[in-house]
């Protein structure tokens, strides 16, 4: 008999409302639009002696965090080679070939990646949990953390002890 199993973490507040635009190349994009996203994390780890795996509050502390970090705001990706952002006066303005779209920088929040995809969001999220030491240091071999912008869509993207962010 194996001692070890998956835990997985899906609870109905783990999610966030947010804006964004998909970018596709240098003159195309989405209209700006809105999801809710949903949040799941599924961690690869050991039942100790006791019964227990690990303490899912920490996980799911963590999860909940990050999504009200998210939550109802606008998402801007700050590494995306289209898409510049920038502050003029009092407003956050993101620049798109010849479109100057202003938002006020409380409804705005910069993600340091490329676009605001779910598998661009599942990626940050996952980098942003592992982060935490806590977590970091728990005896967790794998964790992958799906994010959906909607029913039957879903990104995953994967950490494993020791190795880089996958897929």
């Amino acid at each position: 008999m194996t001692d070890l199993t998956i835990i997985e973490i899906s609870k109905e507040y783990l999610h966030f409302a947010a804006a964004h635009f998909t970018v596709f190349s240098a003159t195309e994009r989405e209209d700006l639009h809105g999801h809710n996203f949903h949040v799941q994390a599924h961690a690869h780890t050991r039942i100790k002696a006791d019964g227990l795996a690990f303490d899912y509050n920490l996980m799911k502390t963590r999860l909940k965090a990050l999504c009200d970090q998210l939550d109802e705001k606008t998402l801007l990706p700050e590494q995306s080679p289209y898409l510049k952002i920038q502050t003029e006066n009092e407003y956050t303005v993101a620049l798109f070939a010849n479109e100057r779209i202003p938002f006020l920088p409380r409804d705005v929040l910069t993600l340091p990646v490329r676009n605001i995809t779910v598998e661009e969001l599942a990626r940050w999220l996952l980098k942003e949990l592992m982060a935490d030491q806590t977590l970091n240091a728990l005896d967790i071999s794998q964790v992958d953390l799906r994010v959906s912008s909607g029913a039957g869509q879903w990104a995953c993207s994967t950490w494993r002890e020791g190795k880089q962010l996958t897929g």
